[in-house]
């Protein structure tokens, strides 16, 4: 799923316009990022949290001319899901691709 396609579905489901819809997805993503920036951490029950990770700086290798880097530390963003978002995937019917039928087996003589 896109931007545009969670844009869209807000739009259908909420019966507003697509350009309040997406005023609505982009304030709602605007406020992840600005919290997520001052360190903050994002909990939405039942579907997971957002935080940042630090790592530590560490010296890399460029991989086409082998030359020592060093890779500053820095803060990534991490998201982990919620038991109740984890159960909901585990156990949602997932279709299964039709098997060809195995061979007849030959006969032998």
């Amino acid at each position: 799923m896109t931007k545009a396609d969670l844009i869209e579905e807000v739009s259908r489901v909420v019966e507003m316009t697509r350009k309040e819809s997406e005023v609505i997805v982009e304030a709602i993503f605007d406020s992840i990022v600005k919290s997520l920036r001052t360190g903050d951490k994002i909990e939405i029950r039942g579907f997971g949290s957002f935080r940042t990770r630090q790592r530590q700086p560490r010296i890399g290798r460029n991989p086409k001319t082998g030359a020592r880097v060093e890779v500053p530390a820095k803060k990534i963003p991490y998201f982990k899901p919620s038991k109740e978002l984890k159960d909901v995937v585990n156990n949602s019917p997932t279709p299964v691709a039709p098997t060809a039928p195995a061979p007849e087996p030959t006969p032998t003589a």
